[in-house]
């Protein structure tokens, strides 16, 4: 698990690591679970960024991702506003998950995991990781985006991140 505050590397890190698995010849074996929103520029630093743009993914692996993220701490601007992104979120990946649990691949990569856990749920995000022989994930855990309008959103966030890094067996912390 590759954990990490925004712009710290998290993204650049499992994007090298999938690269190297794709170029060792595990490509067949590999389903990307991309949970991240659109990279954009906040503030003059970069948030979000998908693993591998469409024109950059190898036919040989499966690629699930939502049609949209949004980035809920950022975009709101209300707690309803907030509370409701987050829903719609988890809304849009559950499917994606549950595809997987449907049919596993030995290999799996998760990007911005941390997206799934603002909706206050492990599973079945754990349960996908449980089927998985290898599974390399990232996820925010960091201090630039704790403003949550007073949802409580950054708490259940960090404390599933916690809770998730605890069943890693090894945890990256840029």
């Amino acid at each position: 698990m590759i954990i990490g505050d925004v712009g710290a590397g998290k993204t650049r890190l499992t994007r090298r690591l999938l690269r190297e698995a794709i170029s060792l010849g595990y490509s067949r074996e590999i389903t990307v679970i991309d949970m991240a929103p659109k990279m954009e520029i906040i503030d003059g630093k970069p948030i979000g960024g998908r693993l591998l743009e469409s024109e950059e993914r190898p036919r040989e692996i499966r690629y699930l991702v939502p049609i949209r993220v949004e980035m809920p701490r950022v975009k709101a601007s209300s707690a309803e506003e907030l509370r409701h992104l987050v829903h719609l979120n988890a809304e849009r990946i559950r499917p994606l998950l549950e595809a997987y649990l449907r049919s596993p691949s030995s290999i799996l990569f998760i990007n911005d995991a941390s997206i799934y856990l603002q909706s206050g749920r492990l599973h079945p995000l754990t349960d996908a990781i449980e089927k998985a022989e290898t599974a390399i994930i990232n996820g925010y855990y960091g201090e630039h985006l704790t403003e949550d309008m007073g949802t409580g959103v950054s708490d259940v966030e960090r404390r599933l991140m916690e809770q998730l890094a605890s069943m890693m067996d090894i945890v990256i912390n840029l």
